[in-house]
Formats: C-alpha cells, structure tokens, sequence
C-alpha cells in the first residue's frame, strides 16, 4: 500500500488541528518537509537529526513524524550539520511533520495523557494550559509518592533515562498530581500547581530552581527526562496514522539521556 502525502498531511493537520495552534515560533507545525509526494512507510522519532533521518531511509519510510523539527534552535544558516539534514531528507525522499504544542494537547493522543495511563494515574481535568489549550494532565489519587517516583525511574530506564525528584519526605502520600512532559516546570506550571493544591507535579525537566522552590509550595516534583517523557504521543501518532492508511510503522528510539 501507499498513500498521497497531501492526503496523510491533510488528515494530520485535521487531526491535530495545527492550524493557528498557539506555539512557540520555532514550533513551525505541520509539514516542514516535502518528498516526491508517495507514502510507502511511517517513521515517527521524538526528534529530528542525522541519525533518526538515516533509520528511518534504512527502513523506507517516506514519512517521519517528530515532536521537535528542524527548526527548534531557531533561524540559522543552511550549512554545515544543519544543511546535511535537509539533504538527507531529500536524497532518502523523507517527508518531514512535526507536532509540538498541538499533539502534546490532543485529548487521546498527548504526551501527558498517554504518560499518566502508563502510571496508573487517572486524569479528571485538564493542566499546563497555554493560551486555553491544556497540554498537561491533573487528577487525585491516594499513592505513595516514593512509589510514585519508582514507577516514573522505571518507565524513563524503558527510554534510555532515569527519574529524579525534588525531596520527598518518608511516609509522604500523593494525592492531588499533576503531568506536564518535556520542559515542564517552570514559573507558570508551578503556579498553575500551588493553585489548583497540586502536591506532586510529574515533568520532563525543569531549572534548579524548580527544586529548590519546591518545598516551600509544598510540592514534590518528579523530574522523568525530557526525551522519556515525548516518546508516547508521536510513537501514538505515527501508529494511528499508519494504521488508518494501512501503511507499515516503525518508532525510532533516539535517547538523549535527558
């Protein structure tokens, strides 16, 4: 089987909803890369770079979806490292389709979603919203937070990472959590935190600082790897997509041990 690439980047911007999707500049969501316009193969990788591009021609997918495109460090010149990824692309015939924001807010699809299922944790609302838009996930639950911070240590070491957290004092419980993959402490995650009586706030990574304000809001936070934390939205997009029309799927594991 293959498929039009307008026709898989059309329904992946519907999916999605990419269109006017708030996002930082660099995000440039949706196709930032054309082929010749045949789908043969999906690959999908948290992010762009020589090695995912190389694997997924190894493999002969002419798709690959990332979290984090071509542009993430911002506008810089076509040279060196930067202009042998766009040969790449276009020697191997790979199109290229990022999802940033847009996926990690998906209602079925998203990076925080798909992470509190694998911890057992049950969502009742929305988190980490940007501009109305909830990339994040909150819910209760009665849980050891040791136990907590174990089963995050767990599922990042599946990913090539591993799992730390600000202190947690013996005996402390989880009841009121929050997720946010990725960068997801910072200024207004943590308030967002403290306001809605979050006692346990799960993210990729976060400042220093983060650790060190923790304690006094009354929070722990478990810091599961940027890297580890991105790998179940795209792995969930990439199959769905290639399911839908009827295309052979491959997730490329790329860890950066961050």
């Amino acid at each position: 089987m293959t498929a039009l690439l307008s026709t898989v980047a059309a329904r992946l911007d519907d999916l999605l909803g990419v269109q006017g999707f708030p996002d930082y500049p660099n995000a440039i969501n949706g196709l930032q890369c054309e082929n010749r316009g045949t789908i043969r193969a999906v690959a999908a990788a948290v992010d762009v770079s020589a090695d995912t591009i190389r694997t997924a021609g190894e493999l002969e997918a002419t798709l690959l979806l990332v979290h984090h495109g071509l542009f993430w460090g911002g506008l810089q010149p076509l040279v060196g490292f930067r202009l042998a990824r766009v040969r790449q692309l276009l020697e191997r015939d790979v199109a290229l389709y990022s999802a940033h924001l847009p996926l990690d807010a998906h209602p079925t699809l998203g990076n925080s979603r798909l992470l509190a299922a694998e911890l057992g944790l049950p969502p009742t609302s929305g988190f980490a919203m940007v501009h109305g838009n909830a990339c994040g996930v909150r819910g209760e639950c009665d849980r050891s937070t040791a136990d907590l911070v174990a089963a995050c240590d767990a599922f990042a070491r599946t990913h090539g990472g591993s799992a730390r957290s600000s202190v947690v004092l013996d005996g402390r419980r989880t009841r009121r959590w929050a997720i946010c993959s990725g960068a997801g402490a910072g200024t207004e995650t943590l308030a967002e935190a403290t306001a809605a009586n979050v006692d346990t706030l799960i993210v990729g990574e976060g400042p220093h600082w983060t650790a060190v304000d923790a304690p006094e809001r009354d929070l722990v936070i478990i810091y599961a790897g940027h890297y580890a934390t991105e790998t179940l939205g795209v792995r969930a997009l990439g199959a769905m997509i290639a399911g839908e029309f009827q295309l052979p799927f491959r997730f490329i594991p790329s860890p950066t041990g961050l």
